[in-house]
């Protein structure tokens, strides 16, 4: 209902049964890619480790498939430790060869729409000064953007929610939750070997 259909991808909200697709997502950022999303140098334990804490009940995420693979990801995280009413920080990660199509203004718009629809004061995002995509995707929402040390801060203050809003994401999540379970059961599936899926329908029979 609310998914968007991007160059042949969906963007959806991410659940933990989407875990094992986000961690592989971050794993395949190159070494420049992986700097510009944490500011910093990191390696596959790393990322491991981060994909591992990325659902909890403060943390929401959408991402972008294609052909069941996601190919980029956008989070809200509190900063407050409330996601509801507090400051909240957004981040992103697009693999390179599925940039320039649109695909981080539609995360965005969801990252923004959930941080509105959650009373958030703020968002803040936090790109190094030569991240030009992040500069040009937190501009197209009216972020203020100020330098801090040697990378860009911005801040984008969060208009309150109303009807549209709160359905949208509603619908969102809901359509979302169950692409994601279907998902799940392929996947599940597709692991199970052919004697067994037989054996199991002999016993049905």
């Amino acid at each position: 209902m609310e998914q968007a259909i991007i160059h042949g991808g969906v963007v959806r909200r991410l659940w933990p049964a989407d875990f094992p697709a986000l961690c592989d997502h971050l794993l395949r950022l190159d070494s420049q890619s992986r700097y510009d999303r944490f500011a910093m140098a990191v390696n596959d334990d790393f990322l491991i480790r981060y994909a591992e804490r990325c659902f909890g009940i403060d943390d929401l995420i959408y991402g972008y498939y294609v052909d069941g693979v996601l190919r980029g990801a956008g989070e809200l995280r509190s900063v407050s430790k409330k996601i509801f009413g507090g400051l909240v920080e957004a981040a992103f990660s697009v693999e390179s060869e599925w940039r320039r199509r649109g695909v981080g203004t539609e995360l965005m718009s969801r990252i923004v729409r959930a941080a509105r629809n959650r009373r958030a004061e703020t968002i803040y995002m936090t790109c190094l000064a030569q991240n030009v995509a992040m500069q040009g995707l937190a501009r197209k929402f009216s972020a203020d953007l100020r330098f801090e040390t040697d990378d860009q801060t911005g801040k984008l203050v969060v208009r309150s929610p109303n009807a549209a809003s709160v359905w949208g994401e509603f619908a969102d999540n809901a359509t979302s939750f169950a692409t994601a379970m279907l998902d799940l059961q392929t996947r599940v599936f597709s692991m199970q070997p052919r004697g067994m899926y037989k054996a199991q329908r002999n016993r049905r029979a």
